[in-house]
């Protein structure tokens, strides 16, 4: 399984790493994942939110189609020239997005990288969370909200603020490689998943 962090500009470092650290503890515990950080604009070189100056991969789109996209969140509430909000304006990121889930590829996000899917449309009338203090700017994009940490709509799953992350990254491990490694991860990083997972398969 291919699964890309895209990172860009401006974006929360603990939103990108820390399901990096989670997924590829579940690769190097045989689940055959393959993760990669990737970057969508052109240049490998991304300098995050708090100056974290991070090497990714250069990903064109004619490249292998990932089978799971996390996007992570960062300067969209306090409106940062860099970071979520800015890119939702460019619309280059959406619009891979967009891309990807119409040829299947599942999209995740954590924190206010929701807003990231919700410029790509992917949200409207989709049970959604994010950030708590972006969630009325999830809300008036048609997404429909949910209090859960961990929202699993099918192919679009999202997360709530920072830490959230982590939940998002071993949830996804008990998805696709099952409960026992991501609880043996969860062990092995002495984290303790908070909240709720909504699964859509489960709520309705």
């Amino acid at each position: 399984m291919q699964i890309e962090i895209v990172l860009f500009d401006g974006f929360d470092e603990l939103d990108a790493l820390a399901p990096f650290e989670v997924l590829q503890n579940a690769a190097l515990g045989k689940a055959g994942f393959t993760v990669r950080l990737v970057s969508w604009s052109g240049k490998s070189e991304v300098v995050a939110a708090h100056g974290l100056t991070i090497t990714a991969d250069v990903q064109s789109p004619d490249g292998p189609r990932p089978d799971v996209v996390i996007v992570p969140g960062g300067g969209w509430n306090d409106r940062s020239p860099q970071g979520a909000r800015a890119e939702a304006q460019r619309g280059e990121i959406p619009a891979r997005l967009a891309e990807l889930h119409q040829v299947g590829t599942t999209i995740a996000a954590v924190c206010t990288g929701a807003m990231l899917l919700a410029s790509a449309g992917l949200l409207s009338g989709r049970a959604a969370t994010t950030h708590h203090s972006a969630l009325e700017d999830l809300r008036a994009t048609g997404a429909e909200l949910v209090s859960a940490r961990v929202v699993d709509d099918g192919e679009i799953i999202t997360a709530g603020g920072v830490t959230s992350g982590l939940d998002l990254a071993l949830w996804l491990v008990e998805r696709y490689a099952g409960a026992k490694l991501a609880a043996a991860i969860e062990h092995a990083m002495e984290y303790e998943r908070r909240g709720v997972v909504w699964r859509r398969s489960s709520n309705v």
